[in-house]
């Protein structure tokens, strides 16, 4: 499959990868002359206010699109970006640019700034498309990946763009509402507050404005947006599907691993459990270090890591397990580093700390000196088979 790829070490493995990268080929995003997005076209005499865009939670800022796909390009290397960041709008014509310091979108704007000092950034907004295309932008895809490729491999047919009608940009063809502008590459205005993901409200904070200078839609447009809230709210179930997608990739790098979950109540980025096949004594060190240097992952807040035999899925088990593993002053680490901008708890924007578990069995090789360590208590599989049997004879089925 898409995430199965391996980078090839020799002229043999090259060969072996041209049938996989002919299949990858046939998923790669194609230009059209025309969509369904640029039914209506309006350059003047149009307004955000037009389009049901809600306020979500009492507290917030204004009304915000809550499900964009941004279009952006680096504009060193000409590569697109996409992903979903939060507008709020201001007026008319005119929205704030959630790019939070570590997403691409910042990326790119910070190297526009530094390359240009001045002027104006492109940037296309798509509201509304295909559930893949959508999906592709949330997923924490790596920098080199085009989302879109990813969302023609999850469609099994290529993404079908058209060309924007005033910018250097392409948008999906089957898009609902398609926003077209750029953002002033120095000017900032005050965002937010916003009811978040987190259960909370992310504070407010200066971001780029975004000027919308086109519109265009098709000639009955469907508002495509989400709420997201105290959890489970609509994005957890996004998020379940992303960990599971991306669960091979991340075997990838770590084949160790068994099985990841994020609970719901870590809200993504607050609790990762992670089980794997533990090899050498301080493993499960090894592979907190390895996560927190795995993209997005690096957010991860408290990361304990288990034995292969303990369901991450299973709060009972997980729960159970992973505290009789554990001696908190060996066993628990802290480490510094980027954390979310929703982190309301850290103690400088983006700064902050995250603490490890080492919640697997531990060795002698690891300072564990009392002997074997102990084995779970399991009934014997006779004894079981005989009582099951008597249920029936006692009438307890």
């Amino acid at each position: 499959g898409f995430l199965d790829f391996k980078t090839p070490e020799g002229l043999l493995d090259k060969l072996k990868m041209l049938p996989k990268l002919g299949e990858l080929g046939a998923f790669f995003p194609k230009t059209v002359r025309s969509g369904p997005c640029q039914e209506v076209v309006k350059r003047d005499n149009f307004s955000l206010f037009d389009f049901p865009i809600i306020q979500c939670w009492p507290q917030d800022g204004g009304r915000y699109i809550t499900f964009p796909l941004v279009f952006t390009r680096n504009p060193e290397t000409g590569k697109r970006n996409v992903g979903v960041y939060r507008m709020q709008v201001f007026d008319e014509r005119t929205t704030a640019m959630h790019w939070q310091t570590q997403k691409h979108g910042a990326e790119h704007f910070r190297r526009a700034r530094s390359k240009f000092g001045s002027g104006k950034m492109e940037v296309a907004v798509a509201i509304g498309a295909d559930p893949a295309t959508v999906f592709s932008g949330v997923i924490p895809a790596p920098p080199d990946l085009d989302e879109l490729l990813l969302a023609g491999f999850l469609r099994r047919e290529p993404v079908e763009l058209v060309k924007c009608q005033t910018i250097d940009l392409e948008v999906p063809a089957n898009a609902e509402i398609v926003l077209e502008g750029y953002v002033d590459l120095n000017e900032l205005r005050r965002e937010g507050p916003f009811g978040d993901h987190t259960g909370y409200y992310s504070l407010a904070d200066d971001y780029p404005v975004f000027h919308v200078t086109c519109l265009t839609h098709r000639k009955d447009p469907v508002y495509l947006t989400t709420i997201v809230g105290p959890p489970p709210e609509e994005d957890y179930f996004l998020g379940h599907a992303i960990e599971r997608i991306l669960l091979p990739l991340i075997k990838l790098q770590f084949p160790e691993i068994v099985d990841v979950h994020m609970p719901a109540e870590g809200i993504f980025h607050n609790l990762m459990l992670v089980s794997i096949r533990k090899s050498y004594p301080g493993h499960a060190r090894k592979i907190m270090s390895g996560i927190w240097g795995l993209g997005q992952a690096m957010f991860t807040k408290v990361l304990v890591v288990v034995d292969e035999d303990v369901n991450v899925r299973d709060p009972r088990e997980v729960t159970w397990k992973a505290l009789c593993a554990l001696d908190p002053e060996r066993d628990v680490e802290f480490h510094l580093g980027p954390v979310d901008t929703l982190d309301h708890a850290a103690r400088l924007p983006d700064f902050g700390s995250h603490m490890g578990v080492d919640a697997t069995r531990k060795w002698p090789a690891e300072g564990y000196t009392r002997g074997a360590w102990p084995d779970g208590i399991e009934m014997e599989a006779e004894t079981k088979r005989r009582i099951d049997g008597l249920w029936k004879q006692l009438g307890l089925e």
